[in-house]
C-alpha cells in the first residue's frame, strides 16, 4: 500500500473506530453489545488453537518418543537380564537342595551299612576303551579313591572304579554290558550275577545259580560281595526282579532286574573306601519294594 493522504487517513479513521469500541466494551461491561461478536472469535480462535493443537500434538509426541527410545530399550535389557539371573538363582537353590537331600540320604545309607565313603559328585559321562558306560568323579587319589572300589548313591549300587587320577576317577556303570557283579536275593543265600546289558541302565540281567529256586517279580537283590570288598562290597541294595525267563533244562535261571540307582541321572555319589567289618546282609534294603512296572516290548529280547 501506497504512503498516501488518503491511506493515512483511513488508517487514522480505522484506529479511532477501534478505540472507540474498546471504551464503549469497557464502560458497557458485562451487558456490552460487542459480547456475541467476542464469543463468536473466542469460538473461531479456539477452534484454530485446537485444531492445531491436535496437528502439532502427535509430531510432539513422537519426537518424545524417539528421544526416550535408547533409555526404554536399556532398561527392557536391564529387565531381561535381571530375570535370567533370577531364574539361575532360583535353578542353583533348587539344584543344591536337591543335592544337600541326596548327600543326607547317601550318608544315612553308608552309616547305617557301616560304610566308609568318599562323597563325590558325577561331572561326566564318558566312554572308555573296554567299556561303553562310565562316568567321571571329581574325587581322586588325593581323596583316597583307588581302582576297584564300589561306588554308590543313595538308592543303590552304581558300579566300581577302574581308573583314579590326582583329582579325578572313571566308574563303570553296573548297567555296562562288560560290567558283572555277585548279587544275592534279599533274605536268601541264594547267589548269582547281575551283568549289565546297556538300554540306559532301565535293566539288568541277574543269572540265578541255583535253577530250582524260587524267584519272582518283586524279588530284591543285592551285592553279595567280595573277597575284601573288592571291587564290590555287600549288602548294597542293586534292584527289583520284573521278569523271569522260562529256561527248562537249563542249570541256571535268568531274570531282569529294574535297578534302585537311576543310572541315567547320576549327580551325588559315594566311594566306598573301607568295607564294614560284618556283613551288613539286608541292613540297606529299602523297608518295601519298589513298585515293579511291566517289561517293555523291547526288554524282552534282552
Amino acid at each position: 500500500m501506497k504512503d498516501t493522504r488518503r491511506s493515512r487517513i483511513n488508517l487514522g479513521l480505522l484506529l479511532a473506530a477501534a478505540l472507540i469500541l474498546v471504551t464503549v466494551d469497557h464502560r458497557a461491561g458485562a451487558g456490552s453489545p460487542l459480547d456475541p461478536l467476542r464469543g463468536a472469535g473466542s469460538t473461531l480462535f479456539g477452534a484454530v488453537e485446537g485444531a492445531g493443537a491436535g496437528i502439532v500434538r502427535p509430531v510432539s509426541e513422537f519426537f518424545e518418543t524417539m528421544a526416550d527410545a535408547p533409555a526404554a530399550r536399556r532398561r527392557v535389557e536391564e529387565l531381561r537380564a535381571e530375570n535370567q539371573r533370577l531364574r539361575r538363582d532360583l535353578a542353583a537353590q533348587r539344584l543344591d537342595r536337591r543335592r544337600s537331600d541326596e548327600l543326607r540320604r547317601l550318608l544315612g545309607t553308608a552309616g547305617s551299612s557301616g560304610y566308609a565313603i568318599v562323597t563325590a559328585q558325577v561331572i561326566a559321562r564318558r566312554g572308555t576303551p573296554g567299556f561303553e558306560e562310565a562316568v567321571e568323579l571329581d574325587v581322586g587319589r588325593a581323596d583316597g579313591v583307588r581302582p576297584e572300589m564300589t561306588v554308590l548313591n543313595a538308592d543303590g549300587l552304581v558300579g566300581r572304579v577302574i581308573q583314579a587320577g590326582p583329582a579325578t576317577s572313571t566308574v563303570v556303570l553296573l548297567s555296562d554290558p562288560a560290567s558283572a557283579a555277585g548279587a544275592r536275593l534279599e533274605g536268601s543265600n541264594e547267589i548269582g550275577v547281575v551283568h549289565g546289558v546297556g538300554e540306559n541302565g532301565r535293566v539288568v540281567r541277574f543269572r540265578l545259580l541255583d535253577s530250582t529256586a524260587p524267584i519272582t517279580p518283586g524279588h530284591r537283590i543285592v551285592s553279595f560281595g567280595s573277597q575284601r570288598g573288592v571291587p564290590y562290597v555287600a549288602g548294597v541294595p542293586i534292584g527289583v526282579v520284573e521278569r523271569v525267563e522260562a529256561t527248562p533244562g537249563e542249570l541256571t535261571r535268568i531274570a531282569y532286574a529294574r535297578p534302585y540307582a537311576d543310572l541315567t541321572a547320576l549327580d551325588v555319589v559315594g566311594v566306598v573306601v573301607r568295607a564294614p567289618r560284618r556283613d551288613p546282609r539286608d541292613a540297606v534294603s529299602p523297608s518295601e519294594p519298589r513298585e515293579t512296572k511291566k517289561p517293555s516290548a523291547g526288554r524282552e529280547g534282552a
